[in-house]
C-alpha cells in the first residue's frame, strides 16, 4: 500500500507534530479518545463502502534513524472479533510550497473488514490518509498560531514592564530633582530678611478718650430711668402687658368727625336771627 499527501506545511512543524502524542490524536479522523488511557487511544468509526465498522485500540508513532517514522497499530472490533494491525512507515519530503507525506506499509486484517471488497477497503484507508495529512497539517498551524500568541504575549508584557520601569526611573528623577529645587528654595527663603511685626492689640496705646467711647455713656437718659423706676415693683405679667411710655408710646390715631348737615346750615340761620333782632331793637329804640 502507497499513499502519498501534499501540505502546505514545513516539514519541521509536521515533525513536531508528531513528536507529540497529543497532535497526532486530534489529528487522527473520528477518534474517540478514551479516559485514562494513551493518547493515542479509543474508539474509531471506520465508514467501507455502505458499512461501518467501529474498532477500539491505540496507534503508535515513533521516529527512526533515517528520518522515516513508523506508524504501528493494533485495533478489535467492538461488535465482533475482528482485529486490524497496520505497520506503516511516513516519510516527509520537503518542497517549496510545503511538504509531502508518503505513507508505504501493510496490514493484516480479519473479520468483517475482510469480508468487503478490496477496492471499498483501498479506497477507505486512502480516504483516513488523507484526513489524517490535513488534520495534522491544520493542527501545527493552530499550534504555531498559538506559539505566536503567547510570544506576543510575552513581548507586550516585557514591553510593559520596561515601559513601567522607564517611568518609574523617570518619576525618581522627578521627585530627586524636587527635592533639590525645594531645598534651594528653604535656603533662599531663610536668607529673606524677616519682615518688622507690630505689636499685638494689647501692646497698643489708647488714649482716655478712646477707652471713654468704648465704656459708653455713664448714666441711661432720663426716660429709660423713669420707666425703670416705675416698672419697679410691679408684677412680670403687668410689665409685658403694660403699654410703654415716653417716647415709645403708640400716638393715637386721629378722630375723623364729620358734621351733620343740618348743624351746618343751622348756625348761619341762627347768625342771621341774632343779627335781624339786634337791627330791629336799634329801630325801635330811636323811634321813641
Amino acid at each position: 500500500m502507497e499513499q502519498e499527501v501534499f501540505v502546505p506545511v514545513p516539514a519541521e512543524r509536521l515533525r513536531a507534530a508528531l513528536a507529540d502524542p497529543a497532535q497526532v490524536a486530534r489529528a487522527v479522523p473520528g477518534l474517540q479518545q478514551d479516559a485514562g488511557t494513551e493518547p493515542v487511544a479509543g474508539r474509531l468509526k471506520v465508514r467501507v463502502g455502505g458499512h461501518t465498522i467501529t474498532y477500539r485500540g491505540a496507534l503508535r508513532v515513533s521516529p527512526r534513524e533515517d528520518g522515516a517514522y513508523a506508524v504501528e497499530g493494533d485495533a478489535t472490533e467492538v461488535r465482533g472479533s475482528g482485529v486490524v494491525k497496520p505497520i506503516l512507515t511516513l516519510w516527509l519530503r520537503e518542497t517549496e510550497a510545503g511538504t509531502t507525506l508518503r505513507f508505504e506499509g501493510t496490514a493484516s486484517a480479519d473479520g468483517r473488514i475482510a469480508e468487503l471488497p478490496s477496492e471499498a477497503v483501498d479506497s477507505a484507508v486512502a480516504r483516513l490518509l488523507n484526513r489524517f495529512a490535513a488534520n495534522l497539517a491544520a493542527e501545527t498551524a493552530e499550534t504555531a498560531g498559538r506559539a505566536e500568541t503567547g510570544e506576543a504575549a510575552e513581548a507586550a508584557e516585557a514591553g510593559e514592564a520596561g515601559d513601567a520601569d522607564a517611568l518609574d526611573d523617570a518619576a525618581d528623577h522627578v521627585d530627586a530633582g524636587d527635592e533639590v529645587d525645594a531645598g534651594d528654595e528653604v535656603d533662599d527663603v531663610d536668607d529673606v530678611d524677616a519682615p518688622s511685626v507690630p505689636g499685638t492689640v494689647f501692646e497698643a496705646e489708647v488714649s482716655p478718650a478712646g477707652l471713654e467711647d468704648l465704656a459708653g455713656p455713664g448714666e441711661p437718659p432720663a426716660e429709660a430711668a423713669h420707666a425703670r423706676r416705675t416698672m419697679i415693683g410691679r408684677s412680670a405679667e403687668e410689665v409685658d402687658h403694660a403699654p410703654p411710655r415716653g417716647r415709645y408710646a403708640p400716638v393715637p390715631a386721629p378722630q375723623t368727625v364729620v358734621p351733620n348737615s343740618t348743624l351746618r346750615w343751622a348756625a348761619p340761620a341762627a347768625a342771621l336771627v341774632v343779627a335781624s333782632a339786634i337791627v330791629v331793637g336799634r329801630a325801635l329804640r330811636r323811634r321813641g
